[in-house]
């Protein structure tokens, strides 16, 4: 039972550390509803709405994306964490580009697992909590809820970043139902810095940390379903067939972090050989190869509208 101060500061380290052992490389708390910054990013997401900055990705304008109590019933915490993805083998591919966070096995499905492993400890050590795992598939203000469990700050490339880890991992939730002590939410450092604006090719990121999606490298590879790939985006591919990971690569606080050489982070073969022949693959090899992965969002047929859009501008 989680009763007294003394025991949500008991409960809510050992989950924090329970994270830890799980393979995650940071974790943190916050408490629902949060701080008046959760206000402020709802506020910006409304703007970035209204300016249709999401293109295509309708599934952005979902209303419980503004409201955590709206996915688990007597919400009163949650547990944030990161599960770092950059590998010593990503840059093995130098021809046709992938980025790093979807070289290795599906993130949803290895973030899930260990939430969920959390969840049963959860189980036994707090027996009337209530717990829900949630990841980037749901509506959920992820970044935001990062920020504030103290993970790290909203950089100007819309990336969460930790002052120690840098930005090379992705998200994951667990909403309780009970209330514990919440991290202090992390302030910005980006300070003065703007080498993520400065050098995206397509001038994607139109003001600091404000993403337009339809001069976005990563949303026409990855999100777009049109058939063909706008002329400025495809002068300035530079080999990117799903993804872009550009914003990051020049950001400072990535210069020494420490790679996640776990085979679930290890890039496939396929990706490290990528070539040229991939398209005569046919659907069915297409289907093979990206099993298990998060690139099977990606259809066959934006794979060869990908590869063909680069081999146009060689």
């Amino acid at each position: 039972m989680v009763n007294t101060l003394e025991d949500q500061k008991k409960i809510s380290k050992q989950l924090k550390e329970r994270a830890i052992i799980e393979g995650f490389a940071i974790s943190g708390i916050a408490s629902i509803p949060g701080s008046s910054r959760l206000k402020l990013r709802t506020n910006a997401l409304d703007r970035w709405l209204s300016n249709n900055y999401h293109g295509e990705m309708k599934w952005m304008e979902a209303e419980r994306r503004k409201n955590i109590g709206s996915l688990l019933e007597g919400a009163r915490s949650v547990l944030s964490v990161g599960f770092t993805y950059i590998n010593s083998q990503n840059e093995k591919n130098k021809f046709l580009k992938v980025g790093k966070f979807s070289q290795g096995d599906d993130y949803h499905k290895v973030i899930t697992k260990k939430l969920k492993n959390i969840g049963r400890w959860i189980n036994l050590e707090i027996p009337d909590c209530k717990w829900k795992v949630c990841v980037d598939t749901s509506p959920l203000l992820e970044k935001a809820w990062a920020e504030e469990s103290g993970l790290g700050w909203i950089g100007k490339n819309s990336n969460l970043i930790n002052q120690y880890k840098g930005s090379w991992f992705t998200l994951g939730f667990l909403i309780l139902t009970k209330e514990l002590v919440a991290d202090k939410p992390h302030q910005s450092l980006c300070g003065k810095c703007e080498k993520c604006i400065e050098l995206c090719p397509t001038n994607a990121i139109v003001e600091p940390f404000v993403i337009k999606s339809n001069l976005c490298i990563a949303y026409h590879t990855i999100e777009s379903r049109k058939r063909t790939i706008p002329k400025k985006i495809k002068e300035n591919l530079n080999g990117w067939i799903a993804g872009c990971d550009i914003c990051q690569d020049v950001c400072p606080w990535n210069k020494s972090v420490e790679f996640n050489d776990t085979f679930e982070t290890t890039p496939r073969e396929w990706i490290k050989n990528l070539n040229i022949d991939s398209l005569n693959w046919d659907d069915e090899t297409w289907k093979k190869n990206l099993n298990g992965s998060t690139l099977k969002r990606i259809k066959p047929w934006m794979w060869r509208r990908n590869i063909k859009a680069n081999l146009r501008n060689k």
